[in-house]
C-alpha cells in the first residue's frame, strides 16, 4: 500500500463520532467532516486501515468514566494497524510508508485521546506503535494490542514464570485467548487450564490449554486443584480467589476485587509488542478475529452490539477502513 505524499493528506475526514454518552445504536454518529488530527512532535499521523473494539470502548461511551475521561465529542477506538504518512519532528523510529500497529491510548482510563482509531487518520505518540508483523495482515494486526498487552502486563505481574500453573478466565475472549498463549508458549507455564461455554472449549485447547472448563457445566472453584495464578478476565474476582493456591496470584482487569486478588489497568507501550514479535512472526501466538468480522467501517454499530452481547469469540474488528 503506498503512502499518500503529505500534499495528498485531506484536512477532513471520516470518523465514527459521539457527543453524548450511552449506547452506541443511540449515540454514535458517522460524520464525513471531521478534522484530521495534527500529529505532535513525538506523534505520527496514521492512515488508519482496520481498528478492532474492546470492552473498555463501549464503557467510556456509556460514560462509565467521564469524571477521568477526556471532553466530549469523541472519537473512539483504542486499537489501530495502518500505514504513516506523517512524522513529527522528534520522531526517531518510524518514517512515512512504515506499517505500524499499537493502542493508541497511553493509560486505558485516565484521559484517552478525543480521537480514536475509527477515523480515516489517526495521530498516536511513537511509543506506543511498533511496526507491524510482516506476516499478519492489517485487520489481523488491529486485532492484537490492548488484548495481547493487557494479557503480558497481567502476567508479569502476577511474576508468572516458567514451571507454575495458571487458570484463565474467560478463555475465549479477547484477552483471554492471549492469556492461554502467552501463558503457554512465552512464560512456558507447567498448566493452563481456562473456561468458556460449550461450543469453544476445542477452541481453547487449539490455544495450548490443558485443561477446558465448561463453565456451563461445571464450577471451577469446586475443582479440588488449585492454581499458582488466577487469571479473570471476565469480571469473577469473589469465584476466582477460591481457585488460587496458598501464596498464589489472582489478578483482575473486571472490578470489583476481592482481597487478595489485585486489579490492573494497562499501561500501553508499544515495547511489548516489540517484545512479542517473534512469537507473532514464528505463529507461536496467533491473532483471533470473531468470525462475525471483520465488519465494514459502515457497519461499525453491529460491530459495537455484538460486542455488547458479550459473545465474541477473540476480537472484533473494523475493516478496512474507509
Amino acid at each position: 500500500m503506498a503512502a499518500p505524499s503529505s500534499a495528498s493528506i485531506p484536512s477532513h475526514n471520516k470518523a465514527w463520532v459521539y457527543s453524548e454518552y450511552g449506547i452506541a445504536a443511540d449515540v454514535l454518529k458517522f460524520d464525513s467532516n471531521v478534522a484530521v488530527p495534527q500529529p505532535k512532535e513525538d506523534q505520527v499521523l496514521i492512515k488508519v486501515v482496520a481498528s478492532s473494539l474492546n470492552p473498555v470502548d463501549s464503557k467510556r461511551m456509556r460514560g462509565f468514566f467521564k469524571d477521568i475521561d477526556s471532553p466530549l465529542p469523541t472519537v473512539p477506538g483504542y486499537d489501530v494497524a495502518g500505514v504513516v504518512v506523517k512524522v513529527g519532528s522528534q520522531v526517531k523510529n518510524f518514517k512515512v510508508g512504515d506499517e505500524v500497529y499499537g493502542d493508541i491510548n497511553d493509560k486505558a482510563l485516565d484521559h484517552p485521546k478525543i480521537f480514536g482509531s475509527l477515523a480515516e487518520y489517526t495521530a498516536a505518540e511513537e511509543k506506543l506503535l511498533a511496526l507491524k508483523p510482516k506476516n499478519l495482515s492489517f485487520a489481523e494486526a488491529a486485532s492484537l494490542p490492548l488484548a495481547i498487552e493487557t494479557a503480558y502486563e497481567g502476567l508479569e505481574r502476577t511474576g508468572f514464570s516458567a514451571g507454575k500453573s495458571i487458570l484463565v478466565l474467560g478463555g475465549a475472549g479477547g484477552v483471554g485467548t492471549h492469556v492461554i498463549q502467552l501463558a503457554k508458549h512465552v512464560f512456558g507455564a507447567s498448566k493452563v487450564a481456562a473456561t468458556a461455554s460449550t461450543a469453544k472449549l476445542e477452541l481453547l485447547k487449539s490455544l495450548g490449554a490443558d485443561l477446558a472448563i465448561d463453565y456451563t457445566k461445571e464450577n471451577f472453584e469446586d475443582l479440588p486443584e488449585k492454581f499458582d495464578v488466577v487469571y479473570d478476565a471476565v469480571g469473577q474476582c469473589d469465584r476466582a480467589v477460591k481457585a488460587v493456591k496458598e501464596g498464589g496470584q489472582v489478578v483482575t482487569i473486571v472490578g470489583p476485587v476481592t482481597p487478595p486478588a489485585s486489579l490492573f489497568v494497562l499501561t500501553s507501550t508499544g515495547s511489548i509488542l516489540e517484545k512479542l514479535k517473534p512469537y507473532l512472526e514464528s505463529g507461536k501466538v496467533k491473532p483471533l478475529i470473531d468470525p462475525k468480522g471483520p465488519f465494514p467501517f459502515s457497519k461499525t454499530l453491529e460491530a459495537f452490539s455484538y460486542l455488547d452481547t458479550n459473545r465474541a469469540t477473540g476480537k472484533v474488528v473494523v475493516y478496512p477502513i474507509p
